[in-house]
């Protein structure tokens, strides 16, 4: 997990961590969420997810969910197996709606997957993410309800 963590935060496209990707960051975001599944084929990890409540008390019946899938697994459908499997969880787990708090606009498969599968843009936030190789570029928010 934390070999496939560190390679995604390295393309320094779409998640935000830079530093700290240790075993602690893998035991407090992901082993410690309600939900976190492991994508595996023979004996290598191609892709993980995480789903939880999107804020505490009164916001926490709206999930969130972190994916990630290793470039090797990526235009081969992973992703959308992933999603389609974290919707029902979080349905089957009691939350009303999903929320994504920032997709990149320059991830457009991502944005392309998130739309077919039902999310909508209720918001943008401008210059939130220092790509790595784009500089500041905008993040929307997405939000699909799962009743």
């Amino acid at each position: 997990m934390l070999a496939l963590l560190r390679a995604v935060c390295a393309e320094g496209d779409a998640l935000p961590f830079t530093e700290g990707i240790d075993e602690r960051l893998i035991a407090s975001q992901w082993l410690a969420a309600p939900g976190c599944v492991l994508a595996w084929a023979e004996d290598r990890l191609l892709g993980m997810y995480r789903f939880g409540a999107n804020m505490p008390g009164r916001g926490a019946h709206v999930a969130t969910a972190t994916f990630l899938v290793s470039r090797e697994a990526r235009g081969h459908g992973l992703g959308r197996r992933m999603v389609t499997h974290c919707l029902e969880a979080a349905t089957a787990a009691g939350f009303d709606a999903m929320q994504f708090n920032q997709v990149l606009k320059t991830n457009t498969a991502a944005l392309a997957l998130y739309r077919s599968l039902g999310f909508r843009r209720v918001g943008r936030i401008p210059r939130a993410f220092r790509h790595a190789q784009l500089g500041l570029v905008d993040a929307y928010i997405l939000y699909r309800p799962l009743a």
